[in-house]
């Protein structure tokens, strides 16, 4: 069985296990006494988080702002804050692995960080202005896209005030995550504002986005970073199945293998790895990791506990 076949058997098995279980766990026998699930069912709350949905004079569009802070004491300087994309998708994980990493500090000795989830006002998982948001401006790019630099603004001017009103937060350990489009805004913000954040974390990131425009940002980045207390530190990854091996040779034109080897995910993060890690004095640790057996998709989770993990430790 080749690993991408392997890898879909496994994802299949999953989704067949949980649909049993569900209808299972629904079930009279195992829930004595239920009359129906309408009966006795509630949303799920997640503990020690808040959600508000929050409108941008910057923007003009409107943000569902979630936050966890930590119940262990604040460092002097205030706790790490970790900035997360996509916030619908990511902040339910990242919160619980915050929650985990602040039960665990004793014996850890690190600081748990407050998580901030950036994102939009509904049920979906994702939202289409993600597409505006999260796109640094091109020439002829559509009105849907571009931008990245105006909800950077929202973050720094917006958003960043009313975390601090909140928790006290060290302004010299903060974090952006990002995955896919998410992890492009990520790389955009980083070359040309590094002083936004320390740590970066770009999940499988979208580097291909307009004949790979993001890279013009490395032109003057060194000089950028030249004044930083802090110089950044930078995570990208990608996941094992997100470029096809041989680098797509017969593959058909157009198919979802030959655009998957023009776009070179794993190539491409692994190469910008490289090169930041070269920057002595500029970049303070460059890494590149390579997951196995995950798509663009799946590989979003192992990013989210790998960052948060390069993050505090």
């Amino acid at each position: 069985m080749t690993t991408v076949a392997a890898s879909l058997s496994r994802r299949r098995l999953l989704a067949t296990g949980g649909a049993m279980l569900g209808s299972s766990l629904l079930g009279s026998s195992l829930l004595p006494g239920v009359a129906s699930a309408a009966d006795t069912w509630q949303a799920v709350v997640l503990p020690k988080a808040r959600q508000r949905d929050l409108a941008s004079s910057i923007t003009g569009g409107q943000y569902r702002i979630f936050i966890s802070v930590p119940d262990t004491p604040a460092p002097a300087a205030g706790h790490p804050v970790l900035y997360a994309l996509d916030g619908n998708v990511s902040f339910p994980m990242l919160a619980q692995m915050a929650r985990t990493a602040a039960w665990r500090s004793k014996a850890t000795g690190r600081a748990a960080p407050v998580v901030v989830g950036i994102g939009y006002p509904t049920d979906e998982d994702y939202h289409p202005d993600r597409g505006r948001d999260y796109t640094p401006p091109t020439a002829g790019a559509p009105a849907t896209e571009g931008g990245a630099d105006r909800f950077l603004d929202f973050i720094e001017q917006e958003l960043k005030p009313l975390v601090r009103s909140l928790a006290p937060v060290d302004p010299q350990r903060q974090a952006l995550y990002g995955h896919s489009y998410g992890g492009l805004c990520t790389l955009h913000a980083l070359f040309t504002r590094p002083a936004m954040f320390q740590a970066w974390l770009a999940a499988s990131p979208s580097i291909w986005y307009r004949e790979r425009a993001v890279l013009a940002g490395l032109d003057g980045f060194d000089k950028r970073v030249a004044a930083l207390a802090v110089k950044p530190s930078v995570l990208l990854c990608a996941g094992e199945l997100e470029q096809p091996a041989g680098g797509g040779a017969g593959a058909a034109p157009g198919s979802r293998d030959a655009i998957a080897a023009q776009r070179r995910m794993i190539d491409e993060a692994r190469d910008l790895s490289v090169k930041l890690g070269t920057m002595s004095g500029t970049i303070s640790r460059a890494q590149f990791m390579l997951f196995p057996r995950e798509d663009h998709g799946s590989a979003a989770f192992p990013a989210m506990a790998r960052g948060l993990e390069f993050f505090i430790g």
